[in-house]
């Protein structure tokens, strides 16, 4: 499978913010427990940007020879989009390629896409993504040292160092579990901006606290999937408040994994 990277929208100038929905090393690995053989993550720049779709699609016959050509329905490569699905039947002829089009997924009555995966995020409703995704959302990255704020609550938290661009979901807290070394752990993932502690702006950060578990992990990688969306993130008037609070949420957290442990 050839997939493009950066984003070509990124470097387009057509998008900016968080829009990534997974990074390359988890897309490989998702497709590869699919069945895919080999992923290539295409270098995309100003040059490749402004290939017609003949030219490109003769730089893939030259490398990979391939024989079958699969896209989605709504799939165009080349300067100005212009190797649609038309233009790429044209092309196959030439080049000596069947093509096969995917029609569009839908799932309750809407066609699953990327732009419907991230409004969706937004809203912070982790179930339906879940539902069109077909697997829980998730988000991996490195244990990093934070500021030590979890565990002078008496509740230790792993920060995740993640992509700047990657998508996550609507500031709250969420019930997840944690893929670390070879276990999966219940944890409590908070996604925000710690309105308790922060005065200025900072950017969105994703804690999560390791149910039943207290190793030293820095350093290491783990891969968060989020469940359920417990509440949203709020400002507490004293570190006590908040101290009983996220102990309801760990409370609840247990109860909904208890109860969907099965599933």
């Amino acid at each position: 499978m050839v997939t493009f990277y950066p984003h070509p929208a990124k470097v387009l100038g057509k998008r900016e913010g968080r829009f990534y929905l997974s990074t390359p090393e988890e897309r490989a690995e998702d497709l590869g427990n699919l069945g895919v053989d080999i992923v290539i993550s295409h270098p995309f720049n100003q040059a490749i940007a402004q290939l017609r779709a003949e030219d490109f699609i003769s730089r893939l016959k030259e490398k990979l020879n391939f024989s079958a050509l699969i896209v989605g329905y709504d799939f165009a490569l080349g300067r100005n989009r212009e190797g649609n699905v038309s233009k790429l039947e044209e092309l196959s002829s030439k080049f000596q390629y069947s093509l096969q089009v995917i029609p569009p997924l839908k799932v309750d009555g809407e066609i699953v896409s990327s732009s419907l995966l991230r409004k969706t995020l937004a809203e912070g409703n982790i179930e339906k993504v879940n539902r069109l995704l077909g697997r829980p959302f998730r988000i991996s990255g490195k244990i990093v040292t934070g500021d030590g704020r979890g565990r002078s609550l008496g509740i230790p938290t792993a920060n995740l160092e993640i992509l700047a661009e990657r998508v996550v979901p609507l500031e709250g807290v969420y019930v997840c579990t944690a893929k670390l070394r070879t276990q999966k752990i219940g944890a409590v993932v908070n996604v925000g901006v710690r309105p308790t502690f922060e005065e200025d702006p900072v950017a969105p950060r994703v804690e999560a606290h390791l149910l039943d578990f207290d190793d030293n992990v820095y350093g290491e990688e783990i891969t968060i999937e989020f469940l359920h969306r417990i509440r949203e993130e709020r400002k507490f008037p004293s570190k006590d408040s908040l101290i009983e609070q996220i102990q309801k949420d760990i409370k609840q957290a247990r109860q909904y994994l208890k109860q969907h442990k099965d599933s």
